[in-house]
């Protein structure tokens, strides 16, 4: 007997707990808004309805995770939860030496401290906030050398994570080998909309860094989406079990910095890994005065035994099937409803093209910004900027760094949210469309030091 085709998917699991969520009225959200200076990072939760924030930390553990947390060892040396943990990333991911770190910008931290010297070029597929401001911090500079596609958001190539080889090329020849500690990799690429790279391209950067003696380090925070989308769309791979497809993009590179709070589906911790072993034993030494003992990196046992466990559970077929699926499904009714994403759409979220949904506002008005902030006070939901704002300003001129990319993220987190939840947002975003000509840009009147998007403060221009 055949099995029958289906038209429609489901989640490969069931809900055994749920939190109440409740519904603000549009003049407390008002209210709440002005209060956070329209800065969605400064809402209180319990303003927020459906909270598309971030899919970092944010996802819903399953039974054996909590589980899992019932047995931690929470001694403070030696736990056996850090080695059952350190079992598993050298099984899952390949890499030699591991250290906890309490989460994903931890390892950025001690990698660039490790690795990089003053004067240091660092070449990668986009930056990364936290990673680029670490990078300068130790007193690098950040490279881009991803490929145009990944800045024009209408461009549908599959494969917008990729390196440019030939751009690639050329700033190892401006600098030289010997000023290019690493080639920073991201998979997925996030400020691109989550857009992946793929294998063939990641075997071609693997032997021009082999060429030059170059390391290659890995942001692994979503490589199993990554994977994923590989298996999706690349030729050759569509039989391929998740796990074996993240196996090989790992062996391709030297060590890598991971925030298990989005792939790993804990809502804390990451881990940094490396094949090298002077790298390991720099970084356990540092590892000790920035997050605690090598062997907890500053996580409590029970969230090791969480992220093992979770670990495992990411390289599931079915679960990335339903996870990347779901973003899918909302992309797909925004595209159907003629709203301006990042097309295709990535693997953690939608991203509208606020550029192209606020065509009467100036980029140094922070349209993105503005859109979150009104998306937020017309249905309560809760997304970020990824524009202007969070690319800071250029440390030369001090002027505001003005990406290709103007973004709105609606980032989804794991098991958490329903597709009810998605016809809800997609819903809210198109009554927003239909009335964009009303939304008007904000002023910045307070701007921190370091990540500004976190903290900055708004106010509207006039005409609001």
């Amino acid at each position: 007997m055949t099995t029958p085709s289906r038209a429609s998917w489901a989640e490969p699991y069931k809900i055994k707990m749920v939190e109440p969520l409740f519904m603000t009225t549009r003049e407390q959200r008002e209210k709440a808004i002005t209060e956070a200076g329209f800065n969605t990072f400064l809402l209180r939760s319990e303003d927020v309805y459906i909270d598309l924030l971030t899919d970092s930390g944010t996802s819903a553990m399953s039974d054996r995770q909590w589980a899992g947390l019932m047995l931690g060892d929470e001694a403070y040396a030696g736990s056996r939860n850090y080695y059952r943990l350190e079992e598993v990333v050298q099984r899952c991911y390949g890499y030699k030496h591991f250290i906890p770190t309490h989460q994903g910008r931890g390892a950025e931290n001690l990698i660039s401290q490790v690795l990089i010297k003053p004067g240091d070029v660092i070449p990668g597929n986009m930056y990364f906030t936290t990673t680029k401001a670490h990078q300068e911090l130790a007193g690098g500079t950040f490279v881009d050398v991803i490929v145009d596609e990944a800045h024009d958001s209408a461009s549908c190539f599959p494969f917008k994570g990729n390196i440019d080889l030939a751009k690639l090329a050329a700033v190892i020849e401006l600098h030289g080998a010997a000023k290019i500690p690493y080639v920073a990799l991201a998979t997925t690429v996030n400020m691109a909309g989550g857009q992946p790279i793929s294998l063939e391209n990641l075997r071609a950067v693997r032997a021009l860094t082999k060429q030059h003696g170059i390391r290659i380090i890995h942001d692994m925070t979503r490589v199993a989406e990554n994977a994923h989308m590989i298996q999706r769309l690349e030729a050759g791979h569509a039989h391929r079990p998740l796990r074996d497809i993240v196996l090989e993009i790992c062996s391709l590179t030297d060590g890598a910095t991971m925030s298990a709070k989005k792939d790993a589906l804990v809502n804390i911790g990451g881990f940094l890994a490396t094949n090298e072993e002077s790298v390991f034993e720099e970084a356990r030494n540092l590892v000790v005065i920035y997050e605690g003992l090598h062997t907890y990196g500053g996580l409590a046992g029970r969230d090791m035994a969480a992220m093992a466990i979770g670990i495992e559970e990411s390289l599931d077929d079915d679960h990335m099937r339903a996870r990347v699926g779901q973003v899918q499904y909302l992309g797909d009714k925004l595209i159907a409803a003629g709203i301006p994403v990042v097309r295709p759409i990535g693997t953690h979220g939608v991203f509208l093209d606020a550029k192209a949904f606020l065509p009467h506002l100036p980029q140094e008005c922070f349209p993105a910004q503005a859109l979150a902030a009104e998306l937020y006070v017309e249905a309560g939901v809760r997304a970020m900027e990824r524009g202007i704002v969070s690319a800071g300003r250029d440390a030369a001129t001090g002027d505001h760094c003005r990406p290709a990319l103007e973004l709105v993220r609606l980032t989804i987190p794991r098991r958490v949210y329903t597709q009810a939840h998605m016809d809800v947002v997609a819903e809210s975003v198109m009554r927003l469309h239909e009335a964009r000509s009303t939304i008007t840009g904000l002023t910045m009147v307070y701007e921190p030091t370091y990540l500004r998007f976190f903290q900055a403060r708004f106010v509207r221009r006039p005409g609001a």
